[in-house]
């Protein structure tokens, strides 16, 4: 590769890694870690761990724990809210390692530029999941999760393979986010205050006073009396 093939490759792993932390963290280590242990991915020298055995393992681990946590209605919710403060470092992380031995000043840039990345696609997703969870039924929910963990996969593909392709659909990427996030957070926070307003109607005790009141007499035992 010459200078430029190896900086916009670079650019594309460095982001690919981020944008996929931000949707499922453990899908994109596994990727990330069997490559590499496979020779089919060459990774710099400081992610070269996540090819550890034992990394892989536990990503492998807790990838299964998050298949099933994320096809279940409010457990995905209440997943993903937990791992907001997983996914958005590990993005950092990566972004980080993924750019190769350059200077603390570029590598720590590259750290903040991951975690934004990785902040704006774990934000979309868990944007997207509260609202398809108030679907009745669970096929929209199984359906969100499968094409979740099939972005990740091919977002790293073509990263991977295309870079080019994939930066043209990381700046698309970003600006529908800018463009969806603010109208996901309006939706999201009116769906938060009726939940909290039904909340409040359940566990407040009936009124006294229509408890007390007096049922109204019959118009015939008025007419008797």
């Amino acid at each position: 590769m010459n200078g430029y093939e190896t900086l916009v490759a670079t650019l594309a792993l460095t982001m690919g890694s981020a944008w996929a932390s931000g949707i499922n963290l453990y899908a994109a280590l596994l990727i990330l870690g069997l490559g590499g242990a496979t020779g089919n991915i060459t990774l710099p020298h400081e992610l070269a761990v996540l090819e550890n055995p034992f990394v892989i393992g536990a990503a492998g681990v807790m990838y299964l724990v998050q298949f099933f946590a994320d096809k279940i209605p409010g457990v995905d919710s209440i997943s993903d809210a937990l791992q907001t403060f997983v996914r958005i470092p590990a993005g950092a992380m990566l972004a980080a390692g993924a750019v190769g031995d350059v200077s603390p000043a570029l590598e720590i840039a590259a750290g903040i530029l991951g975690g934004g990345t990785a902040a704006t696609s774990h934000a979309a997703k868990t944007g997207t999941r509260l609202m398809i969870n108030t679907s009745p039924e669970p096929v929209s929910n199984w359906t969100a999760s499968v094409s979740e963990d099939l972005m990740v996969v091919g977002g790293l593909w073509t990263a991977l393979n295309h870079p080019i392709l994939f930066l043209i659909l990381f700046v698309i990427f970003i600006g529908l986010a800018i463009w969806l996030l603010p109208k996901l957070w309006r939706l999201i926070k009116g769906l938060l205050i009726k939940t909290a307003q039904f909340l409040r109607i359940m566990r407040s005790p009936p009124s006294p006073v229509a408890a007390s009141s007096p049922v109204a007499d019959d118009p015939a035992d008025q007419e008797q009396k």
